[in-house]
């Protein structure tokens, strides 16, 4: 019998590639999207193959509980989300609304429905906060001390996976991810920079980078996140464990390898930074080598070019 699995945000960047990973090993693949940042066109390929359920609801609403109550999926990868830093800033309650009550309303319908195991993702590039420089990069043990509402709300969704745990035998591993890039991303948001200077570039419009460019992040490949996220389906539990390439890449570096890659020689113009945004973000991998036998196996130069790649087809197509 194929193995059923849900997928909250599938419709997404990150969660529609690991659909197509999922499709491609034989699951049955429910996925859970309200579409507000999520494009059915993502799931395109996958809704062909006749293994794949699209259910279009909000998380924040209990009818989820229900849903998933009913489908009873073996695994959940739990990846709806409100992503965005400066969001969460502007309107915390919201943030919360969706990353806190919504997750604990997937973590009952995994109670309710049997599911033996959550691979949730959190955010590697806020949980540690503003990290000392002899902590870089970070591994799971620094504290947990996240300066944004955001932050807040994927350390608070650890700490009810844990709690859940505990009390109801449902197993878990948090993927703290670093940047992630690549092919969908979406380049009219505000956390998606490789697709944001993809874009701007291919059209010859001035790209504007916040802050003094110095500040640097872990950009890993969306593809290698999708086989982290699958090998998390069998391998340890109760754990953050971080997903990115242990390489720090600041900003102005990244600006100038996609400028140079198109022949650009524009310099971006700068502005202000933006509040709540930390200045150096690096993660330890170790224990994904460990834990998962993962690593990133995508260079920067690869997913770059891959990222503009998509962009390019986007723009032909539009």
């Amino acid at each position: 019998m194929t193995a059923r699995v849900l997928v909250t945000g599938g419709a997404g960047f990150i969660g529609s590639t690991l659909v197509d990973r999922l499709i491609a090993e034989g699951y049955e693949v429910d996925v859970i999207d309200d579409l507000s940042t999520g494009k059915l066109a993502n799931l395109a390929e996958a809704r062909k193959t006749g293994r794949l359920n699209f259910h279009q609801l909000d998380i924040r609403g209990e009818s989820v509980i229900g849903l998933i109550e009913r489908r009873r999926p073996e695994v959940i990868f739990h990846l709806a989300a409100q992503a965005d830093v400066r969001v969460s800033v502007e309107r915390p309650s919201f943030d919360a609304a969706v990353n806190i009550l919504g997750s604990i309303n997937i973590m009952e319908g995994a109670r309710l429905g049997g599911t033996r195991r959550i691979v949730a993702a959190a955010s590697g590039g806020t949980l540690y906060g503003e990290p000392a420089d002899e902590d870089i990069p970070t591994r799971e043990t620094v504290e947990h001390h996240p300066l944004s509402p955001y932050g807040v709300s994927k350390k608070s969704m650890i700490d009810y996976l844990a709690a859940y745990r505990a009390l109801h035998n449902v197993e878990y591993v948090a993927l703290a991810l670093a940047n992630v890039y690549g092919p969908r991303q979406d380049p009219h948001g505000e956390a998606g920079v490789v697709a944001i200077f993809a874009e701007r570039l291919l059209r010859g419009h001035e790209v504007k980078i916040f802050g003094d460019g110095e500040q640097t992040r872990d950009f890993v490949y969306v593809d290698d996140v999708a086989d982290a996220f699958v090998r998390a389906s069998e391998r340890s539990g109760g754990l953050v464990i971080n997903i990115g390439t242990g390489s720090e890449t600041s900003v102005n570096e990244l600006y100038d390898a996609m400028a140079s890659s198109l022949g650009v020689t524009t310099p971006a113009f700068k502005a202000p930074a933006r509040i709540g945004e930390i200045n150096r973000s690096c993660l330890d991998v170790a224990r994904a080598k460990m834990q998962l036998d993962w690593m990133s196996w995508t260079t920067i130069e690869e997913g770059t070019s891959a990222t503009i790649e998509f962009i390019r087809q986007q723009l032909a197509q539009a």
